[in-house]
């Protein structure tokens, strides 16, 4: 089965008002474009290297650059900061601030031996109670996105070694240490850091001109590698305007959707970049009711027999290659590609037949439409995308397409987020995640009163798998339980035979179109959010040939 899809211009005139019946590692590929491109906004030295970048990789940060409310937090990119670990392709925890750590048996104590070579910006060097005073000032502050709650004390033993006290065991602390940046106690200043931070990492601020551009430059102080590129300018662009930029050679690099990556561009070839940014749906699990005057439950997908054929029965594929114009893999379970994906989770789909049997015997008969019904209740209901993400809306309506072959009638639509998020205990809405820490999407999904448990789904085998996760002392402990979470043989969410509180459907990649001749080095598997992740390793980016 074919989509027509939607196009961005179609989709922004048709958001919020339309109803669809249905949608008529790095790889790069090289491009060329009849457009004639203009000379590159890079400067260029005699011998031809380039010697500064324009790049544009997504949404300008709406708070600024400060770690201490959110920046840098998935643990994949920062500009200006550096953390205690980072983590590798593998997602394995490594050094950087910390030349090594070390966790007590009862998991309540970690203890971190920091290098004694490293300075911020402003040439200060960066010590134990530099760390203290982040972790810290982000556990008590109101806005910081990771979950410090249980860090009950963080002290300097002395210039180089800080010891952590946690007030339980908490598995998921070795992964926050891998994803908090660490700011200079003395130069940090809430009101003005997040326009002007100063860091550790391998790139200083030289200007900020905001809705504009950011203009960074190499950290000659910087321990790690230092970037060939004297600078380096990043812009904030209307989404309408960045293939257009690109195909005048004001681009070096070029973050783009999908529904763009077909396009081509002169001296830019595409990079699709490998992720664990998932899409997916809730699908409420509890019938239809009032909870303080808000309609929460769906009587269609609280049947599990809704829920498993929509599982097996729609083509993943199809919703790839016709939604999201090719870009991307199919895939059932919510997490991939990382140490702590449960391999029995993934399962053959497009089972069409199976499906229907499923549906059949559970009572729900074809009516003289198509649309199967049960005990009065017609299988129809209502989903989602963003009206500020294409993506997400064409998943939706490939998604409405294939349960239609079900004899399901899904109705998808095009709502602001917060509205989305707001009935989507009763409207099952477009998700996209994908975290370094498997805390953040199993738990968030999963946990029985989570943040992102939109479906209502409560299960205490899961809950108790979680737990078991949750105390383990690290990260490498945690890993089978986290895996049982999903499934543990006899009960979970995912895999064919689970509960199927959510659909997922697939992993998206990250596409960029990118100067010829331009290396982006070893990318880390892309976590959720496109854009930004791509510099992760910004410093190691080179021109070659």
């Amino acid at each position: 089965m074919t989509y027509k899809t939607l196009s961005r211009r179609g989709f922004l005139g048709a958001a919020g008002t339309l109803v669809l019946a249905g949608l008529v590692g790095c790889t790069s590929s090289g491009g060329t474009s009849s457009a004639s491109a203009s000379a590159s906004a890079s400067t260029a030295s005699s011998a031809g290297a380039l010697e500064s970048l324009t790049i544009y990789v997504g949404a300008e940060p709406e708070s600024g650059f400060d770690p201490m409310t959110g920046y840098g937090s998935s643990g994949a990119y920062t500009f200006f900061h550096s953390r205690l670990l980072r983590f590798d392709k593998d997602m394995k925890l490594q050094a950087d601030v910390a030349k090594d750590h070390k966790i007590s048996e009862d998991g309540l104590t970690y203890t971190y031996m920091l290098r004694d070579d490293i300075m911020f910006s402003d040439g200060t060097p960066l010590k134990a109670s530099d760390v203290v005073f982040s972790y810290l000032t982000a556990r008590d502050g109101a806005s910081s996105s990771l979950n410090l709650t249980k860090l009950a004390d963080a002290k300097a033993i002395d210039d180089y070694t800080v010891e952590f006290t946690l007030s339980e065991p908490y598995s998921s602390f070795e992964a926050i240490t891998g994803k908090l940046c660490i700011v200079p106690e003395a130069g940090y200043d809430a009101e003005n850091y997040r326009t002007n931070p100063i860091g550790s990492g391998p790139f200083r601020m030289v200007q900020w001109d905001k809705g504009q551009q950011v203009i960074i430059k190499p950290n000659e102080k910087y321990y790690g590698t230092i970037s060939p590129f004297k600078q380096i300018t990043v812009l904030f662009l209307d989404g309408e305007a960045v293939l257009a930029n690109a195909q005048s050679g004001l681009l070096d690099v070029a973050m783009v959707s999908p529904e763009y990556a077909k396009e081509t561009v002169k001296g830019m070839h595409l990079e699709t970049c490998a992720t664990i940014d998932t899409r997916g749906f809730n699908l409420p699990t509890q019938p239809e009711s009032e909870v303080d005057g808000k309609i929460v439950g769906n009587n269609v997908t609280c049947d599990p027999a809704i829920r498993k054929a929509l599982s097996i029965g729609i083509d993943r594929q199809a919703i790839v290659d016709n939604a999201l114009n090719g870009i991307g893999t199919p895939t059932p379970a919510l997490i991939t590609q990382v140490p702590w994906a449960n391999p029995d989770c993934t399962f053959k789909d497009g089972r069409v037949d199976e499906a229907i049997k499923i549906l059949e015997d559970a009572g729900w008969v074809a009516g003289a439409d198509g649309v199967r019904e049960k005990d009065g209740i017609r299988a129809e209901f209502s989903i989602t995308g963003r009206t500020d993400d294409l993506q997400r809306y064409n998943v939706a309506v490939g998604f409405a397409q294939e349960a239609e072959k079900l004899g399901i009638k899904i109705n998808a639509t095009a709502e602001e987020w917060n509205k989305c998020k707001e009935i989507s205990e009763n409207t099952p809405t477009c998700w996209g995640t994908g975290n370094y820490d498997p805390a953040g999407d199993l738990t968030g999904y999963y946990g029985t009163g989570s943040s992102t448990n939109h479906s209502q789904y409560s299960n205490p085998v899961v809950d108790e798998h979680i737990a078991k996760a949750q105390s383990a002392i690290s990260m490498d402990a945690a890993i089978e339980e986290w895996k049982k979470v999903q499934w543990d043989g006899q009960a979970g969410p995912e895999s064919e035979n689970g509960d199927l509180p959510n659909i997922w459907l697939a992993n998206i990649d990250h596409t960029y179109f990118v100067r010829d001749g331009l290396n982006l080095g070893e990318q880390l598997i892309h976590p959720h959010g496109h854009g930004w992740p791509v510099v992760c390793n910004i410093e190691e980016w080179k021109m070659e040939g």
